[in-house]
């Protein structure tokens, strides 16, 4: 992830839990808020102590940065999101964080619809 769509500083953090929205479900807690003229979204990941060592931690901030990275097109930019982690997700499967990443995204209305790119050949 290009350091352009990281969120670092504690103040950015702050920022977005203060005036930003929230969405979650058992595994992910998302916040995001919208920042009108920012050319994409960034992103910040949260994995408190409770999740585990620092191994399991930076093992779940790196899954979720991949899932991030392999579906960032589907997500709306000017907006930054700050993911938290919860306990239930250290259990998971990759497939299965995905699946559960993509639903609070959707969820919290940053999720876009398929590209109209995607349309259907042209049969001539």
């Amino acid at each position: 992830m290009q350091k352009s769509h990281r969120i670092r500083k504690n103040e950015e953090f702050a920022a977005v839990f203060r005036s930003g929205s929230s969405a979650a479900n058992r595994q992910f807690v998302v916040y995001w808020k919208r920042k009108p003229g920012q050319p994409h979204f960034r992103l910040g990941v949260s994995a408190s102590k409770k999740l585990g060592n620092a191994v399991v931690r930076n093992r779940m901030r790196r899954l979720v940065k991949e899932i991030v990275r392999l579906h960032g097109g589907r997500i709306a930019p000017e907006c930054d999101l700050v993911v938290i982690v919860r306990k239930d997700a250290t259990q998971m499967e990759f497939d299965e964080l995905e699946r559960s990443l993509k639903h609070v995204l959707k969820k919290a209305g940053v999720w876009l619809p398929a590209a109209a790119s995607a349309a259907p050949p042209d049969h001539r």
